[in-house]
């Protein structure tokens, strides 16, 4: 049946099988480029003496998909991992970009094991917009402000958005895709140059290629991701996330790859690795550069090499193509020192994810430092409560609402079931009446997400979440709340006794699916301490093959 793509009779003679998998959909833009990729790809693979066969991803698009993207990222890893395990396929070459393709290519790949290898879209090219650089996701939070205050007109917003999408590619700020990308090319499992290549780039072509040739050696060699993935490798990896300013999403997706690897690492690991760690890399949306400009200051290497320096990276960890990550950082080279800045400079002294526990917060929540306000780190004040993002919504542009700039704001009912899918409305914006004041931030606490593009001292991944009776489903507006951020801890100036009293009060939700996989997702999806990956997907069982029904 084969014989019907054209393939001819040596192409079964034994040589490794390739799979391609892509992300590329009309319906996902940030990957459309990954159908010319997956071409580079596949000669790479040829040219390596391998037969390279392509197949769709299920692709989870950022900007369309409701109700949360995040709610189908463990779906579109039970995709992948089935179609690599239900077909005859030697090795993987994963085509990743848009936030959620590359964790759900990773959990996919670490579950079954097969030699892999990430080759992620790229970011857009720059963006300008009346003179100044505008980044993806960065400005559109940025301009929602804008409009409610009334200094922007819906044409402008319309301009700016053509201006943001010239080119093909993720967004061009630190956000979730490029948060991502650095992180598989630290952890050994994409090539050197992988992150910062900007999508139209020719280069980022050639390294399409030679990341199928590389994949043909790894199944030679059985480079296998359990071999790369490594305890280690994490280390690294939080540390990257906080000299790059990288995305709060990157916690859940890296805790669910753990489980899914069977490696020690959990939430605490995040403060503990990533504290100290300074924000060195100055881009969108916790400085002012764009991905173009990392590219051309030297890319995540010169981080690297920095980290390394300061005996802030485990330098002998495995890479796909047969090396150690430190014979990646030889020969490098800063060309900007404002993009990439040196430690004596950088944007954040503290650049790591900061992970915060109390009475609110039991089994944790993280903050952001980068990106927040540093006279807010240390905030006491009355809590306004939302039930819900709908209630939210009703309520936040009424001129009449009760909301002081101090106080601190709580959104509920947006976790992992509450929702479901854990949507990204952590940076919940500021109530009409105040932003009209030329308020610009304000503390808020959420069991959502928050987009790795956005900005804010916003509290977020609160667990347990709400719907399932976590501490912040008993919060009343008028609670005074507590958050300190230096001593990582949250709480609600509340006695033991008196939040048992609310408990016995609370009436659990009801849930918001009642059928198919959204149902699913919501009686077996863990919290977010745990990555809000499926309780049954824990452990890696490898690459069984399943028993031959002819």
């Amino acid at each position: 049946m084969m014989c019907s793509l054209g393939l001819p009779a040596h192409a079964f003679d034994g040589r490794p099988v390739i799979g391609i998998c892509s992300m590329w959909s009309e319906l996902n833009p940030c990957d459309i480029g990954q159908r010319a990729l997956a071409e580079h790809v596949k000669a790479g693979v040829l040219e390596a003496g391998g037969l390279p066969l392509e197949f769709p991803g299920l692709a989870v698009g950022e900007p369309l998909m409701r109700p949360s993207p995040m709610m189908f990222r463990n779906l579109a890893s039970m995709a992948v991992e089935e179609l690599i395990r239900a077909n005859p396929l030697d090795g993987v070459v994963l085509l990743g970009g848009c936030d959620k393709t590359t964790p759900a290519l990773l959990l996919a790949c670490a579950s079954c094991d097969i030699p892999a290898i990430v080759v992620s879209s790229g970011p857009k090219i720059n963006a300008h917009y009346r003179g100044k650089s505008i980044g993806s996701g960065t400005h559109i939070w940025q301009i929602e402000q804008e409009i409610a205050r009334g200094t922007m007109s819906q044409q402008q917003e319309r301009e700016s958005e053509h201006a943001m999408s010239r080119s093909i590619g993720t967004c061009m700020t630190m956000g979730s895709a490029s948060t991502m990308a650095a992180i598989v090319e630290t952890m050994g499992i994409a090539l050197d140059g992988n992150s910062c290549i900007p999508a139209p780039d020719s280069r980022r072509a050639v390294l399409a290629r030679k990341s199928g040739s590389v994949c043909v050696e790894a199944v030679l060699k059985d480079r296998r991701p359990s071999s790369l993935l490594t305890r280690a490798a994490f280390e690294n990896a939080v540390r990257i996330v906080g000299a790059i300013g990288g995305s709060t999403n990157s916690v859940l997706h890296l805790l669910a790859l753990a489980r899914r690897l069977d490696v020690d690492f959990d939430l605490s690991d995040w403060d503990r690795y990533g504290r100290g760690v300074p924000c060195l890399v100055n881009l969108q949306p916790a400085g002012r550069f764009l991905m173009d400009d990392f590219f051309a200051a030297g890319g995540l290497r010169v981080v690297l090499h920095r980290l390394a320096g300061q005996d802030l990276l485990n330098v002998d960890t495995p890479t796909i193509e047969g090396g150690l990550l430190k014979q990646r950082l030889t020969a490098t080279e800063c060309f900007d020192d404002d993009v990439i800045r040196p430690f004596d400079n950088p944007i954040t002294k503290e650049g790591g994810l900061a992970v915060l526990r109390g009475n609110i917060a039991p089994d944790g929540a993280i903050l952001k430092p980068a990106a927040a306000s540093v006279n807010l780190l240390r905030h006491t004040a009355r809590a306004l409560v939302f039930n819900d993002i709908d209630d939210y919504n009703l309520r936040v542009e009424d001129p009449n609402l009760d909301v002081r700039a101090d106080d601190i704001l709580v959104l509920r009912n947006c976790g992992p079931r509450g929702y479901p899918g854990m949507p990204e409305v952590g940076n919940f914006r500021i109530p009409g009446k105040l932003a009209a004041q030329g308020v610009q931030d304000m503390v808020r606490l959420t069991d959502a997400r928050m987009s790795g593009t956005a900005f804010g001292t916003v509290v977020l991944h609160i667990a347990p979440e709400s719907a399932v009776g976590g501490p912040l489903a008993l919060i009343r507006t008028g609670d005074v709340i507590s958050l300190d951020v230096p001593a990582r801890s949250l709480n609600v100036e509340l006695s033991a006794q008196e939040l048992e009293k609310r408990r016995s009060m609370w009436v659990a939700p009801v849930s918001p699916a009642s059928r198919g996989y959204a149902q699913l997702y919501c009686e077996h999806v863990r919290q977010a301490n745990e990555g809000a990956d499926f309780d049954f997907l824990a452990g890696s069982s490898g690459a069984q093959v399943p028993r031959d029904s002819t």
